[in-house]
């Protein structure tokens, strides 16, 4: 749903957002539609400052055959501390917290930056066999009347950032309506409730990397990752709190396998690719 007027919070360190989501007072606006689970739109305020966020109540949650244990607000917090542990910052400031209908996941509202006219944006469908020069190739699409389209995705620094964070977190849902590009030029990932499962899950729209050596950073990210999920170390202690033993076990297993390749996932074969809708 649109945002009726944006609440920025002003000036605020990225400890003091976090502050405000944990212990400000929610105030339901409305209801996101479309979703399968409860996702209410909110302010948050606390000692004079306000900010607009999503709630997402455990209360509002369907359960998920495949993922059991835990709650998919943990695992969207979960999906936080990892994307602050890379540096990067691809997932929204995220917490854990009670709220006018329980205890749920707070995530700060980004405002997508609109999409200008001479914007190609972050995916699109083409009538080429082979994707053009900036474009990554992902599948082909069926898109009606006997025909497919190639869907093709940005050769984007940004994204290949969120395919390795995607990979590391064994992402079961990304989709193009999960990426936010934001008016400051950062890209954010959200919706990470079905993430982390201890079998192969991951299923994207930014298979355009997979089998492609990774970029420096990237091996560096992965590097730091694994060092953050020793034991005693500050990451794998608060993964504790949010996700179980075996997922993070997995989670090692999945650092360590990219490490050892060097190289973006493929698809497993095993599991469906790409998620549906796309959008």
């Amino acid at each position: 749903m649109p945002a009726p007027e944006r609440i920025p919070p002003r000036g605020l360190t990225d400890a003091g957002r976090m502050t405000l989501l944990g212990k400000g007072e929610l105030t339901v606006l409305g209801q996101v539609r479309g979703a399968s689970n409860a996702v209410l739109y909110c302010s948050v305020a606390y000692e004079g400052e306000e900010a607009h966020c999503v709630y997402k109540p455990v209360a509002g949650e369907q359960p998920l055959w495949d993922f059991p244990d835990g709650t998919l607000a943990q695992r969207e917090v979960a999906a936080y501390e990892v994307s602050e542990a890379t540096g990067w910052g691809l997932v929204p400031p995220t917490v854990l917290r009670d709220g006018p209908y329980g205890q749920g996941m707070c995530q700060l509202w980004i405002d997508a930056a609109p999409q200008g006219e001479d914007d190609p944006g972050l995916l699109a469908l083409v009538e080429d066999e082979e994707p053009g020069e900036g474009w990554k190739a992902v599948a082909l699409a069926e898109v009606g009347e006997g025909k497919t389209a190639l869907l093709v995705h940005a050769d984007d620094p940004r994204l290949r950032r969120l395919a390795v964070l995607d990979a590391v977190i064994n992402n079961g849902d990304r989709k193009g309506g999960h990426l936010l590009p934001a008016p400051d030029g950062r890209l954010y990932g959200i919706d990470h409730g079905v993430t982390f499962n201890a079998e192969d899950k991951l299923r994207t729209l930014l298979w355009g990397w997979a089998g492609e050596p990774l970029p420096a950073e990237a091996v560096e990210v992965l590097d730091r990752l694994a060092a953050g999920l020793e034991p005693g170390a500050a990451l794998v202690t608060r993964l504790e709190e949010l996700i179980t033993a075996a997922e993070i076990e997995a989670l090692r297993a999945r650092v360590a396998g990219l490490r050892s390749t060097g190289l973006h996932r493929e698809p497993s074969g095993g599991w469906p690719a790409i998620p549906w809708p796309p959008v």
